[in-house]
């Protein structure tokens, strides 16, 4: 059995920690008068909805809210790190103490390559000579599961896929063996395989090191199987802790209750015959990785794919990190850099041989909900310039008043007040800004949608509320989704066929239920049984 805060030492402790960014006092807290002890090789999550204050309180934990009015204590193994120089804070951070964050594209420096960031740390905290570091950062890249780490440690961030870029800043939080890894939705980019991995890797770094887990997460199944107490937040409060399975099996308060029952049920019912919006034939998508002018090199990503998906349906493209989903639906709308020969039919138009002015005028109709929120939104424009972007380029006749109505309309059809029209990007959690991001895709009513792990960054019970909108804009409306995901658990709940990839192929194509219930091919019921361990392996042990 593992210890518990009542029988050892904490090595964190927090008491009464209160966030305020209205010294007034008038507007709630971000954080109000919580108080958590973690011992020493303990994996705790801090589980809640978006804005329920979970990354403010790990952010309070590291002094990385400048902006706010934050009191109580902060214990680091007998030092207030609400107290200490800022010499001191900076020395911990990465070191002692090391956080994951949620946004990798946002995370990493696009000027560099993701060696030379890894590398940045070991010299930083260890003084390793560069060379050596980047020898680290390799080792640490092939650690966390990312293929050819010799060849991707000379990558830049955009050259990576969103799960890739994810193994990267684990990647650089593990470098100096803290003694505590924060982990801020660690897995949200991963496909399921590797979501396993990373947290079977989690484990063995806790094993040979002792170090303690801080899980902040909305994903109560990967809750379930790897922590050993769960910590529950609502609104800024902490209203429940407990043991895992103590929790999951009688939560005492009606929020617990809620966010356990969140899970996404069946929204759809079987395909359904009709008219043919998307046609795809031998679709191949490769990119230019070097050579010379007269002989470049190219590298295959999409390997003569063929589908159709018909006017009113949802196609959901599933597969691991660097499968080439997203690089095949980015290319269905002509929005990816790669070279694309075959073809691709969207509602009766040839968009790769389409002109660019041609282009322009049909992407009203094929719209894109992108799976990093918080890159996809300016963060020098406010909430309704966002929104009356899309309306002033293709809904030239709006007036003023008009589109000031449509924006306060699409908020509040993703869940979100009209008050937030006035406010920016940074004002929102993650969750919050890609129901924004929905909403502005929707704003112009296109007739396809192309939507690239649209939940992903967002709790089970907004999840379940997006997913519930979705389809009933697309039965309402009669939209076509182009669904990318590796969450099996969406795909089930709102897909009507699905389409599994693998190293740029398609091995699996064919109705929901068909392919996640009875699959043909082991690699399929590889995902299927990592992405529904309770119901086909179990639970890890503690």
């Amino acid at each position: 059995m593992h210890s518990t805060p009542a029988d050892s030492q904490g090595l964190l402790q927090i008491s009464d920690l209160t966030v305020r960014f209205d010294r007034t006092g008038e507007k709630p807290a971000a954080v109000e008068s919580l108080s958590l002890t973690m011992a020493a090789g303990e994996r705790l999550a801090l589980v809640g909805e978006s804005g329920s204050g979970k990354t403010m309180t790990a952010l309070a934990v590291l002094g990385l809210v400048p902006d706010a009015q934050i009191t109580g204590q902060v214990h680091w193994q007998g030092e207030d790190l609400l107290r200490v120089p800022a010499s001191r804070l900076q020395a911990i951070r990465g070191s002692e103490i090391a956080m994951v964050f949620q946004e990798p594209m946002t995370a990493l420096n696009p000027l560099l390559t993701v060696g030379q960031q890894i590398a940045e740390v070991l010299q930083t905290h260890e003084g390793l000579p560069l060379a050596q570091a980047m020898h680290r950062a390799g080792d640490l890249m092939e650690r966390v599961g990312i293929d050819s780490a010799e060849h991707a440690v000379m990558a830049y961030p955009h050259q990576l896929s969103g799960g890739q870029r994810q193994r990267v800043l684990i990647a650089m939080a593990l470098a100096c063996r803290p003694k505590l890894l924060i982990a801020d939705e660690p897995t949200t980019a991963l496909d399921v395989t590797l979501k396993q991995q990373v947290l079977d890797l989690l484990l063995d770094l806790q094993r040979e090191t002792g170090m303690a887990i801080l899980m902040i997460t909305h994903d109560l199944p990967m809750v379930r199987r790897f922590a050993q107490r769960v910590a529950v937040m609502q609104s800024g409060r902490l209203i429940e802790v407990n043991e895992t399975a103590d929790l999951f099996a009688h939560p005492k308060q009606s929020y617990t209750k809620q966010l356990i029952a969140a899970e996404p049920t069946v929204l759809v019912g079987p395909a359904q015959k009709g008219p043919i919006m998307v046609e795809v034939r031998q679709l191949q998508c490769s990119y230019a990785i070097g050579g010379s002018w007269f002989r470049p090199r190219y590298k295959s990503v999409v390997n003569g794919v063929s589908f159709v998906a018909t006017k009113g349906e949802t196609l959901g493209i599933v597969g691991e990190s660097g499968s080439g989903k997203t690089t095949l639906g980015l290319t269905l709308l002509r929005l990816s850099t790669a070279i694309a020969k075959g073809q691709i039919r969207l509602d009766g138009h040839d968009i790769i041989g389409l002109a660019p002015k041609s282009l322009r005028e049909l992407r009203r109709d094929f719209q894109v909900v992108f799976q990093d929120p918080f890159s996809a939104l300016s963060p020098r424009r406010t909430i309704a310039q966002i929104l009356e972007e899309g309306l002033r380029l293709h809904c030239p006749q709006l007036d003023a008043a008009a589109r000031q109505a449509r924006c306060e309309q699409a908020l509040l059809e993703v869940g979100m007040p009209v008050e937030a029209l006035g406010r920016y990007p940074h004002a929102f959690s993650g969750g919050q800004r890609q129901r924004i991001a929905i909403a502005r895709a929707l704003i112009v009513e296109p007739k396809l949608l192309l939507l690239d792990e649209p939940t992903s960054a967002l709790d089970l019970s907004i999840q379940k509320q997006i997913l519930e909108l979705l389809v009933g804009l697309q039965q309402a409306k009669g939209l076509t989704y182009v669904l990318i995901s590796h969450d099996l658990a969406v795909m089930r709940a709102v897909a009507h066929r699905v389409l599994v990839m693998r190293h740029g192929n398609i091995v699996e194509f064919g109705a929901t239920e068909h392919v996640l219930q009875r699959p043909r091919q082991p690699y399929t019921q590889s995902l299927l049984d990592a992405a529904f361990p309770t119901e086909r392996l179990g639970h890890l042990s503690a």
